[in-house]
């Protein structure tokens, strides 16, 4: 009986379910238990939520070791410190609020576990914001030791890189090696429920072939969250910021793919539409006559003298693959994203026995 031929990757197409070195097995994948989307239990919300329950009793009491700000106003670095330096009540609270959040990821990633999609899963990668501060890598320490102690065999980290900048690197693992032969950089762009980031990839391939020392050489931020702004103002603000990093690039001599890999919370269909997960962007981005690749064409329609083409999946996907030259060794893994949701998706490996220059865990 003939073996079934492996699935080929075409040009690149928006959310792909099989890219140049990897498959995508599922991504955006909603599970629900009685209370509601298991999700939400594990997201920077939830965090902040079960600091508020710590706090709330000794707050009626008259004797709260956090004073009277809002927890959020209070902030992750300030809770770093208590833990550190702060009096005992007040570093004991937020490790109650960690033990507590660490035990809830634990469930949520039973869940997804017990999915035909993430079986045989070796290795789950965590990013998003949350993930990225001293509060985060102990939440993820702390669950990975519950998942050991209860014989899950799984490997739990945090991602590597700056969550900030993964959502950027993990573009370029949605090109071929040969659209990128021969350039020094891409742009891309993170659209998250309260960012959007665009920033140059700079891909450093004489250095390593599988984008292991690709590196963000120059980015900017805007936090859509603060202000009161519709879709078309948040695109016409996401093209002139493409357009700076573009003529940013020229003065300094980088030779840009003509390519702007972009990461957004949703299911990405082909066609470039967006559908379940934009909730929390500016306007409506799931509506049938918007088309975000189309919009960034029409607004930045040449890079380094030639035509602008845009590839898009979703957010999760792509800072997931940032984290792809250090899982050469695994077959099956996935990666959680810990943000304003909580973003996930599974990875196969198209090839985990090629040998890769600077390859990892």
């Amino acid at each position: 009986m003939n073996k079934k031929a492996p699935p080929q990757p075409q040009l690149p197409a928006h959310g792909a379910s099989v890219l140049p070195s990897v498959s995508v097995d599922s991504y955006n994948v909603e599970v629900e238990d009685d209370e509601g989307f298991v999700g939400d239990r594990a997201s920077k919300g939830a965090f902040w939520e079960l600091v508020d329950k710590w706090r709330k009793p000794l707050s009626e009491a008259g004797d709260d070791p956090l004073g009277d700000k809002a927890s959020e106003d209070i902030g992750k670095k300030a809770l770093v410190d208590m833990l550190s330096e702060g009096e005992p009540e007040a570093a004991a609270l937020v490790l109650s609020s960690i033990e507590e959040f660490s035990q809830q990821l634990a469930y949520v990633i039973r869940r997804f576990m017990r999915l035909k999609e993430w079986r045989g899963t070796e290795a789950i990668t965590v990013g998003g914001g949350f993930s990225g501060s001293r509060l985060g890598e102990l939440a993820v320490a702390r669950c990975g030791l519950i998942l050991r102690a209860e014989g899950t065999d799984i490997t739990l980290d945090v991602i590597r890189h700056d969550p900030d900048e993964a959502g950027l690197l993990g573009a370029a693992h949605l090109l071929p090696a040969w659209m990128l032969k021969g350039h020094d950089g891409i742009l891309a762009v993170d659209v998250g429920g309260t960012n959007i980031r665009a920033g140059i990839v700079e891909l450093n391939l004489g250095k390593s072939d599988d984008l292991a020392k690709a590196r963000v050489v120059k980015s900017e931020l805007w936090r859509h969250g603060d202000e009161d702004v519709g879709r078309d103002d948040a695109i016409d603000r996401l093209i002139e910021m493409l357009a700076d990093l573009n003529s940013w690039a020229g003065k300094n001599k980088m030779d840009l793919a003509p390519v702007v890999g972009i990461g957004c919370p949703g299911i990405i269909h082909d066609d470039g539409s967006i559908a379940r997960g934009g909730q929390n962007l500016p306007g409506n981005w799931e509506s049938s006559r918007f088309n975000l690749p189309r919009a960034v064409v029409q607004g930045l329609p040449e890079i380094t003298g030639q035509e602008t083409m845009v590839v898009m999946h979703n957010d999760a996907v792509v800072q997931g693959l940032s984290q792809l030259p250090f899982m050469q060794k695994r077959e099956h893994w996935a990666a959680l994203t810990i943000g304003t949701g909580l973003g996930n998706v599974r990875f196969t490996n198209r090839d985990n026995k090629k040998p890769k220059k600077n390859g990892g865990n």
